[in-house]
């Protein structure tokens, strides 16, 4: 059973060169209880394919194919989903704030499958309605 949705910042941890203790703690943890989403798929994928040929990319192509794929459900962007962003959408914009669309889209998935979102950057996610987040980088 899904229990969290990781998102961009904690599943790089894993791979910072010193990997964040508290990340790797709780998947180790949570492993199995652990997806990630479409629109951090698409993050992951571009940070990547960003940098320049040689190990580092490698590496990281590896990583991105034979740990995180290979052992995370990849939840999609649905109709759902769409529905709840796009309600949430013009309510900040309402209030004059106007948050990246990823991470709208992220947001939109954790709170539509009633999940919380495990993230290192929670203060991005803060304007969200009803999305429960949660840092587990340093053990927080």
């Amino acid at each position: 059973m899904t229990r969290f949705l990781l998102d961009t910042s904690t599943i790089s941890a894993v791979v910072w060169k010193v990997p964040d203790p508290g990340v790797l703690a709780r998947l180790t943890e949570h492993g199995g209880e652990c997806a990630t989403c479409a629109p951090v798929w698409h993050e992951l994928q571009f940070g990547v394919r960003r940098l320049p040929r040689g190990k580092r990319r490698t590496a990281l192509e590896g990583f991105l194919e034979e740990v995180v794929r290979a052992t995370l459900p990849i939840f999609p962007y649905d109709e759902r989903a769409a529905e709840w962003h796009g309600e949430e959408r013009a309510r900040l914009e309402r209030s004059g704030r106007k948050p990246p669309f990823v991470d709208g889209q992220i947001a939109a998935i954790a709170v539509t499958c009633g999940i919380p979102l495990i993230t290192a950057n929670p203060a991005d996610f803060k304007s969200f309605k009803g999305l429960v987040v949660e840092n587990w980088v340093g053990g927080r």
